[in-house]
């Protein structure tokens, strides 16, 4: 990172920014183009850093994308609003969070993997728990993962 005075270090610091936001963008590759995508998230951060957890329908671009390169960078902000005075447009910016990094997808293998992540999607969006899911509603959906390898944080502050 470039800009050392802006970053966000430390995993309180970073999930300070995680449970902020609601929507994640996915950056994946898609016949040969760069493709992005917003997406609702949950998360999970245990012992083996950070894991972002997705859903969508069974078929479309992003899944036929994913399936067949899983290497993707994912990106998330807060905004924090407009800064700056006057008359001189170089005065002002825009103060925000944000999280960018790298991993890539893993799918749900079964129903049982599907119910645990669409539990911490529900979890992080909704702050509770005690879902429940059909078989039927889970035939037609698709759960995936993404551990970070990588990511930083950075903030420029009002």
């Amino acid at each position: 990172m470039r800009r050392k005075d802006r970053e966000i270090t430390g995993r309180e610091d970073l999930e300070a920014v995680l449970q902020r936001c609601r929507t994640c963008r996915l950056a994946m590759t898609a016949e040969g183009w760069p493709y992005v995508i917003p997406l609702n998230f949950g998360y999970t951060w245990g012992e083996d850093g950070l894991t972002l957890y997705f859903h969508s329908g069974i078929k479309g671009k992003k899944l036929d994308a994913l399936r067949a390169d899983p290497r993707v960078c994912f990106e998330m902000d807060t905004e924090d609003g407009l800064t700056g005075s006057g008359d001189i447009a170089c005065r002002y910016s825009y103060a925000f969070s944000s999280i960018v990094g790298y991993g890539r997808v893993e799918f749900a293998q079964n129903n049982e993997e599907k119910r645990q992540g669409f539990d911490i999607i529900m979890q992080h969006l909704t702050g509770r728990g005690g879902w429940s899911y059909t078989d039927a509603a889970l035939s037609v959906a698709e759960v995936f993962r993404v551990h970070a390898d990588s990511l930083e944080g950075s903030r420029k502050q009002r």
